[in-house]
Formats: C-alpha cells, structure tokens, sequence
C-alpha cells in the first residue's frame, strides 16, 4: 500500500486557520494521488515527488470536524476535533516558555480551567535531529485545555489566546515554539545572519568557540560541562533556598562562578541558527494568523545590533510562512536588574530596539510590558498582563475590534526646547495621564555634555514639560532609561507610558 503520512503538526484536535488558504502537506509515494477533504471541502494533488501539498480554500471559523488525508493506493488518515479558527505561533525564550503552572495564579487557573476555544500545540524542545527527535514529533500533538493538559503551556500564551477567543467568539490555537535562554540567531537561518556584517558575529562566535577543536574533543568538553552543571544546579538550588532575596554575586560565591550555558558547538542548543532547523522549520508553513514574541534578555551583549536582528527575524518569518504581511506582535522587555548587580543601560537599549522595529515595519505591534517585571527575578510570574497585551495589539491591529487609544499607553512622539526645559509630546495620551501615589519619578535631562540629571516635571493634560536647575541648555531628555525601576505613570487606559530617549546620540 505504500506510505502516507502528514507532517507532525496534523493531529487530533488542532485548529486550522480561518480566512486564509490552508496548507496541508505530508509524505507519499511518487506519483500518488492525494486527497483532502474536511468540512464538505475537497482538494487533490499529484505527488511529483515523495513531497506533497494541498491548498485548502479559505473557511470560515467552526467546527468540531473531521479532517481526512487519503491516497489512490488505499491508505487514509483521520484526524477528529479539528477546529477552523485563529492560529498563532508563539515565539522566543524563557518568558515566553515560562510555564502556565508556574506562573501567579496558575494553580487556580487549572483547577478551573474550561477553555474548550483554547488549543495548544507544543514544537519539542530538540537541539539535534537524532532517533529521539523523531519519536518525541510522533508522540506530538494538539492539546484541549484541561487541568493536565495545560500545565506545561506557555502562561503568556495561554492568557493571549484565551483573552482573545472570548473577544472574538472563536477557537484560538497556539503553537509554542521558543526555548529558554535563546538569541534571536538561533531562531534565523545562517544565510540570514550572515547577509549583514553585524549580525553575522553571531556565526563569527561560534566559529571561534570550534576553532581548532576536533567534534570528539567537543563532546569531551559537554561531558565535562555536564558533570559539573550536575555538581553545581544543586548548590545554587540550596543556596536560594536558604536565602530567597539573595543576590547572584553572593549565589556564586556559595556555589562556583556560573559557566551556564556550556560549550558552544553543534549539539548546542544556543548555537545560531541551530533551532530555526530543529524547531521553526518544522512548522513552516503552515497557515497563520500571526506571532507573538517575547525575547531580548538573552542578546543584551549586543544590544546596538538587535534592531538590525529582530528586522532581520521578522522578515525571514514572514518568507518562510508566506506571508509578507504576517503580523508579528513582540512584547517590549520589562524592568530587570539582579541584587547587586549595576546598572548597563543594556535592556534599555533592547527596548529601544524593540520600539523602533515596531515604529518602521508595517504589521508589527508592540506590547509594552515595562511594569511587569521584577527585581532580582529575570522571570516575573505574573503572565497575564503581558498576555492580555498582547492580545489587546492584535484587536487592533489584526482584527479591528479594538480603537488605537485602547491598546497603547503614551508614547513618545516629538519634544519642542522651551526656556530651560524640554516640553515632549506623546502618542496615545489625549486624556492625559495617570499618576500612581503622585510620583513622576523617571525623567532625566541633559545637556550639550549629555550628562543627565534627575527631571523636574511638570504633566500638563497630556504633555510633560521637564527641567533641571543643574541644566540650563538642555538638549536631551530621557525617561526610565535604566535596567529596572518603579513604575508609577501610565495612560488614562491604565496602560504604561513606555520608556524612551529622545535621541540615540548617547550610546550609554
């Protein structure tokens, strides 16, 4: 009878995408003919090679159906509970990874959860395609969302796609693909990452951590590594234990300095490009509606090239699933700054980055996220603001249900040199701002040193003027440029006026 299979990501219970061709695409013997048939739909195909792909008509949202894959030479799969709704592939680290259980609120969130419009589909964390690899894509599939089932969800997924099916009446699905402690290269092809000299020193990285190192002498290095990871994890664990509000600096005084992530090389799982193929590639192209994204902490060592990275990424997502206009929404870092640790101006940079992607590419939107975070904790645990901004970006700018001054908190737009203060004017703030305990704190001004002093401010309806006895001439202003801060200014929405400087000519 020959073979007939369909790419791991067509299973029992997964959602199709509404509105837009679905792609269906599997193995065969040559020459076959394929069919596909679901919901009264049916399409066919040759197989000119053992590769084929069928293209389903647009549909509108629905279901419980049953999606059939059959041959001219007998065989057939049937997949049950398909859904036709909205698909969304959630990308990036370990924010994004950051689990549903783990997350505040999440046990009460499971013992309660019915969501039968929420789906979940979680690409295996694999760095090598070995026998392994294979098994763990046979043992996948779609997930309902259950009190076991959801345990291992993305919390910030989970809390998008639920906000968002109850606002648009529909099933959402998520395919979670992301992994902790990624950059952004290992989520693009080497091509790409090579095409500009900047982010090409990702590929340069590696190639100087294998220089002169033969393969095996490489697995004599993770050998090692490993053995002493197992030694040290316990450590740090007893350390933290002992002293929950302890700083990182004292962690590793108590437990050897860190040496995480480990010898880079091609079993790495951090190595560029490595993930795009045992991961991304795995789930193009299949249809959707868009990406959500939360990634950066991780490429903060370089965080004047992440403009140029993310751009690059987006792009290169976009061709791979076919999709020029595929909207991409990326969460804008929160704060973050370990005990002890001094301030780099770094994360401060990714934000920038992250802000002026979404400024100068089209079908981009942004979920500002810089009250969500935590000190001394790289992982806040509460997801569902995050998520539900998220969602809130893709009301407006996927499906239209939300107006512009529902998603966005201020941001800022222009600044006019008024006597010894600067006067800045902001985006989305025309019924002014909210001011928590009456503290403006956050705005710094500079002059022609750049030098910055701490702001006088001045909020009046929606501008804020800002001046400095220490500044008579000023030039620059900023506001929370810094790794980690309070919050305390935010939008009449209750959404946060996002950080920013008002020119790039300071690199700090």
């Amino acid at each position: 009878m020959g073979i007939l299979k369909c790419s791991h990501l067509f299973t029992n219970n997964m959602v199709l995408q509404r509105r837009k061709n679905i792609k269906v695409w599997g193995l065969s013997e040559i020459g076959s003919e394929i069919t596909v048939n679901i919901n009264g739909i049916t399409a066919k195909t040759i197989a000119i090679t053992h590769e084929w792909m069928i293209h389903l008509p647009p549909m509108e949202a629905g279901g419980p159906y049953n999606l059939e894959v059959s041959d001219n030479k007998g065989n057939k799969l049937e997949f049950l509970n398909v859904m036709i709704g909205e698909v969304w592939i959630a990308g990036g680290q370990s924010n994004m990874e950051f689990e549903l259980q783990n997350s505040l609120g999440g046990k009460e969130i499971l013992e309660n959860i019915r969501e039968s419009n929420v789906r979940f589909f979680h690409v295996k964390r694999n760095a090598i395609m070995d026998e392994f690899y294979y098994l763990d894509e046979r043992n996948n599939s779609w997930m309902e969302a259950s009190a076991c089932n959801s345990k291992t969800w993305s919390a910030v997924g989970y809390h998008f796609a639920k906000k968002l099916s109850e606002e648009i009446g529909v099933t959402v699905g998520v395919i979670g693909c992301n992994w902790g402690g990624t950059s952004a290269s290992a989520w693009m092809s080497k091509d790409m990452l090579a095409s500009d000299s900047d982010t090409k020193a990702y590929l340069d990285d590696y190639d100087k951590a294998m220089e002169g190192k033969t393969y095996e002498q490489y697995l004599d290095d993770l050998e090692e590594y490993a053995q002493w990871f197992k030694n040290w994890q316990p450590k740090i664990d007893e350390f933290y234990r002992n002293n929950p509000d302890g700083g990182w600096d004292d962690a590793q005084a108590y437990a050897g300095i860190s040496r995480w992530p480990g010898p880079m090389g091609p079993k790495s799982e951090y190595r560029p490009s490595g993930l795009y193929e045992t991961m991304f590639k795995r789930v193009v192209p299949y249809s959707l509606a868009g990406a959500i994204y939360y990634q950066g902490e991780s490429d903060d060592h370089r965080p004047t090239v992440y403009y140029k990275l993310l751009r690059n990424l987006i792009s290169m997502w976009r061709n791979d699933f076919e999709d020029d206009k595929l909207p991409f929404i990326t969460v804008q870092l929160p704060m973050h700054r370990n005990k002890g640790a001094m301030d780099t101006y770094k994360w401060s940079q990714i934000r920038e980055a992250q802000m002026r992607v979404h400024q100068t590419i089209a079908n981009t939107g942004i979920a500002v996220a810089i009250d969500c975070g935590e000190f001394n904790n790289i992982h806040p645990i509460d997801k569902k603001p995050v998520g539900e901004r998220l969602s809130l970006q893709a009301m407006y700018h996927v499906y239209g249900i939300k107006t512009v001054d529902e998603v966005y908190g201020p941001i800022y737009k222009s600044c006019v040199y008024d006597g010894d203060g600067i006067l800045l004017d902001f985006d989305y703030a025309k019924e002014g701002f909210i001011v928590k305990d009456g503290i403006t704190e956050g705005f710094e001004i500079a002059g022609s040193d750049k030098i910055y002093q701490k702001a006088d401010v001045q909020i009046r309806n929606n501008q804020i003027y800002i001046s400095s006895p220490l500044v008579k001439a000023p030039l620059y202003a900023r506001y929370l440029w810094t790794d980690y801060s309070l919050v305390y200014i935010f939008g009449k929405n209750g959404l946060p006026l996002a950080p920013f400087r008002t020119s790039i000519c300071d690199q700090k």
